[in-house]
């Protein structure tokens, strides 16, 4: 294998690479992407190297999607407001077209740009190879629901194929509609039933802040629920710690809430020693 080739002049160095990758090697990581990552042309085009950086170096991964702001813009040019109840959005029916429009497009859209750099990539969605079945959340939610049952048969096929499952965060009911399950929970999930060395969340923010708004590299479990308890997390971190805990909790080893800003940090977290976020071991 050469690294020289694989690897970005501005990541980890190889070195780096060769101490980190046995880690590995017989694991399957899990990649949850969102928030302007999606959207910002570059931020895209680099998650997208490293995803292909980290398939060329011969590791399994599974990527879980978000599309909060593609959906926004979406909803936006129809007029219909979006309402968010402890971080989650509100869905009704129009709703739930548009946001499956929204994510089924730029599930498209990774799959295509992951082809483009010789990456072998597969749809993992509803209306194709349903992993995911919901159980609904409050009432006044809509068509939102948590995971019950995660199929993971149709994941492990394709990553046995040499491909990515690329993952659309949504799920069936047990009477056959379609929910929309927050990105997060949803790669939390996956994460918890395959018993993950590493579930990376994606997002636009440096990672979790102390109260002079420095970023903690490292947290527990303890720590994290006594911030959740004295309300020094809110809006969409609050889904985003609940399921860092529940994943510590259940068997992943460690969960990092990662800057898609930074270049390359998804290189960085896994394959250097300083890192990219916030890691939350239990």
């Amino acid at each position: 294998m050469d690294l020289e080739k694989i690897l970005p002049t501005n990541g980890p160095s190889i070195n780096e690479v060769k101490k980190y990758i046995e880690k590995y090697l017989e694991e399957i990581i899990v990649i949850k992407c969102g928030g302007s990552v999606l959207l910002d042309e570059n931020l895209f085009k680099q998650f997208i190297e490293d995803i292909s950086v980290i398939y060329k170096l011969g590791l399994s991964i599974i990527v879980v999607h978000g599309g909060g702001k593609n959906i926004k813009k979406k909803l936006d040019e129809l007029n219909i407001e979006s309402k968010f109840i402890d971080g989650l959005r509100v869905t009704d029916e129009i709703t739930i077209k548009v946001v499956e429009e929204a994510l089924l497009e730029l599930n498209s859209e990774i799959i295509n740009n992951l082809k483009n750099l010789q990456t072998n990539a597969e749809s993992v969605a509803p209306h194709n190879k349903n992993i995911i079945k919901i159980k609904p959340e409050k009432k006044e939610l809509g068509f939102v629901g948590s995971p019950k049952e995660i199929d993971l048969k149709g994941i492990l096929k394709i990553i046995k194929e040499k491909k990515i499952p690329i993952v659309v965060p949504m799920g069936t009911s047990d009477d056959k509609k379609t929910y929309n399950i927050n990105a997060d929970i949803a790669a939390g999930s996956v994460a918890k039933e395959l018993n993950s060395r590493r579930l990376l969340l994606m997002t636009d923010v440096e990672g979790v802040l102390d109260k002079n708004k420095k970023l903690i590299p490292e947290i527990n479990s303890l720590i994290a629920e006594k911030m959740l308890k004295d309300g020094d997390i809110s809006g969409g971190m609050i889904p985003k710690i609940n399921t860092c805990l529940d994943a510590v909790n259940n068997g992943v080893t460690g969960v990092v809430i990662v800057d898609g800003r930074k270049p390359h940090s998804i290189l960085f977290e896994l394959f250097s020693d300083k890192g990219a976020g916030t890691l939350i071991r239990k």
